[in-house]
């Protein structure tokens, strides 16, 4: 969904919990999970309900915050439904687009290249904070102008939500803080293989 104008997030009170889940099998499975990865904590995360067009450029995506937990024992054939909303930025410089190599550590995409940087949004937190936040901790990049919203994706594989930002940034020397084990800037036309499927999609945004 393509946007003129920054979307507008409608938060519901409450704490979101999939209806008729087995809270045992789901404790179980995290505790594997943890087990597999230990940097995983479990965080409160923003279930998108439902994202419309609001009819002027701009879309109505309604929240309400959920145990991560619940997002991260998913997977092809335990699905309960969470759908965490999440940014993504299309970071610009000298003409040039920011890739990241996704580190063996993370929970979707493992090795794969992304538009970086990305994340999810938590409770209390605007978007737009958020994506200037993951830009800075993940590249150690700051923006030189306020993020542009561009588009509302959904992540088919991931199942999540994404508010995609075009960023652009003050340089281009990338630290990093384990998110990404390499970073490059390319082209616009010069795309690397193993690209996440979602950074197909926003590409399109560049």
């Amino acid at each position: 969904m393509h946007l003129k104008r920054p979307a507008t997030i409608h938060l519901q009170e409450g704490l979101f919990i999939p209806e008729g889940v087995d809270l045992e099998e789901v404790d179980r499975r995290w505790q594997k999970r943890c087990l597999q990865n230990p940097s995983c904590f479990d965080g409160t995360l923003l279930h998108v309900l439902g994202a419309q067009r609001n009819g002027c450029g701009g879309a109505n995506v309604h929240v309400m915050p959920c145990s991560y937990r619940f997002f991260a024992v998913q997977d092809a054939f335990y699905n309960l439904g969470i759908r965490p909303l999440g940014v993504k930025g299309i970071t610009r410089f000298d003409s040039k687009i920011l890739w990241g190599k996704r580190s063996n550590a993370v929970h979707h995409y493992a090795g794969q290249w992304e538009c970086a940087p990305s994340g999810s949004v938590e409770p209390g937190h605007a978007p737009e904070e958020t994506i200037q936040k993951e830009l800075l901790e993940e590249t150690g990049l700051s923006i030189s102008v306020p993020p542009i919203a561009v588009a509302l994706l959904f992540d088919e594989e991931a199942k999540t939500w994404e508010l995609i930002y075009r960023l652009h940034v003050k340089g281009c020397d990338c630290v990093s803080n384990g998110e990404y084990v390499e970073y490059s800037w390319k082209a616009k036309n010069n795309v690397p293989g193993g690209v996440t499927p979602i950074s197909r999609l926003m590409h399109v945004y560049a």
